[in-house]
């Protein structure tokens, strides 16, 4: 059964603590599964006493839904400035294997529920959410396209799948890696997907664009 916001509670605006409230969630999902976690652990993770998490979410699947808007607001968001502001289509792709892996590094546990909690949606948010993920899908198509004239567009949309696969690899087990090296060897093989070199930084960092 579905936890509902208990009678007379009101809605307050506190981004700070619903921010605590949507990472707390994402770190006890990516851990435990959707059904084992209870709006009570949400809260007493978050730091949020009593009825206090209703006042933001009506619901558990409230927040769940909120999660995986968030993991696409931030890859739709990052993608679209790549693409509009770099310099060339090489400079673009990197850029967006290099967002995606600073997503699956830093937000690991977000970005783990989406792929293994989308199903406890209901029919009408996922293909919502599937559709926001074929968009996004379409900013690496266009972009890698101009760079591998050799391939059709079946073989470009494989590598292009491919390319995320190899970078979500890391959401399904712990390498034991430091950030640092699991970034670099994520992008090494993310980039052999696509059949093209990385654009190169000059500095030894990776070439990441800030949404």
């Amino acid at each position: 059964m579905v936890s509902q916001r208990p009678p007379g509670s009101r809605r307050q605006r506190d981004p700070e603590r619903k921010a605590r409230i949507l990472a707390a969630a994402a770190e006890l999902t990516a851990r435990r599964g959707f059904h084992a976690v209870g709006m009570a652990d949400i809260g007493a993770e978050a730091g949020i006493v009593g009825s206090g998490i209703y006042r933001h979410f009506d619901s558990k699947d409230a927040i769940l839904l909120a999660l995986l808007d968030q993991v696409m607001d931030r890859l739709q968001t990052g993608a679209a400035t790549i693409v509009s502001t770099a310099r060339s289509d090489r400079a673009a792709l990197s850029a967006l294997v290099r967002d995606h892996i600073r997503v699956a590094v830093q937000d690991r546990s977000v970005l783990a529920v989406y792929h293994r909690e989308i199903h406890n949606l209901p029919e009408e948010d996922r293909r919502r959410l599937r559709r926001r993920q074929r968009h996004y899908l379409e900013e690496w198509v266009h972009v890698l396209t101009p760079l591998r004239r050799d391939l059709a567009d079946g073989e470009i949309r494989l590598a292009v799948h491919a390319a995320i696969g190899a970078i979500q690899s890391t959401l399904f087990f712990r390498s034991g890696l430091s950030s640092e090296r699991l970034t670099a060897l994520l992008d090494t093989m993310a980039h052999g997907c696509l059949g093209v070199d990385p654009e190169p930084t000059g500095n030894g960092e990776l070439l990441i664009t800030s949404p």
